[in-house]
């Protein structure tokens, strides 16, 4: 059964894919050079929609380890994450794991395994999509006064990008089940 947070991030993700898919109809050859921002956009949308899964999921399964009562333990643990979250921001592997081995005592790195994707592979290429994102949220990743530059994020490559964000979703929430 999925998770709540994954159920979000499904929906989440809709934005990533639906700005992928005006790109795809506003797109002519040569495609206009304005209509990049919305592969940027996605990408950032897709990783934006990453983290509030990872921060969902993680409250969700502190919820089921600790409980929702009143009591000292689990309010200290809420409180304890809440504060942790609040300085999250990306989705990198350095950010993820150390704050499930904190709060669930797991390497959530360690199941996010699948067909020909070891973990080692899956960290290092979320650790280059977080990096690829903060470039371009950060700065911009826009052709400069309209000279040619090879785009920050390819149409294929974002296809990619966005599959592989799925599938670290549906391992993660394996490996917490």
């Amino acid at each position: 059964m999925p998770s709540k947070a994954s159920l979000t991030f499904d929906h989440a993700i809709q934005d990533a894919l639906d700005l992928v898919n005006h790109f795809d109809r506003l797109n002519s050859q040569p495609p206009p050079p304005e209509n990049e921002v919305l592969k940027r956009a996605s990408l950032v949308m897709a990783l934006a929609a990453l983290e509030t899964y990872f921060e969902d999921r993680l409250v969700e399964a502190v919820e089921t380890v600790a409980g929702t009562g009143d009591g000292h333990l689990p309010k200290f643990m809420r409180d304890s994450l809440a504060n942790d979250l609040k300085y999250f921001h990306t989705p990198s592997t350095d950010r993820v794991r150390p704050l499930f081995q904190k709060y669930l005592g797991v390497d959530i790195t360690e199941g996010w395994k699948w067909n020909h994707m070891e973990p080692s592979t899956a960290r290092n290429e979320l650790n280059a999509l977080a990096k690829k994102r903060g470039d371009i949220a950060h700065r911009s990743g826009r052709p400069q006064n309209g000279t040619p530059a090879k785009h920050a994020v390819s149409r294929d490559d974002l296809r990619r990008h966005i599959h592989f964000i799925k599938q670290l979703v549906l391992a993660t929430d394996a490996k917490l089940s």
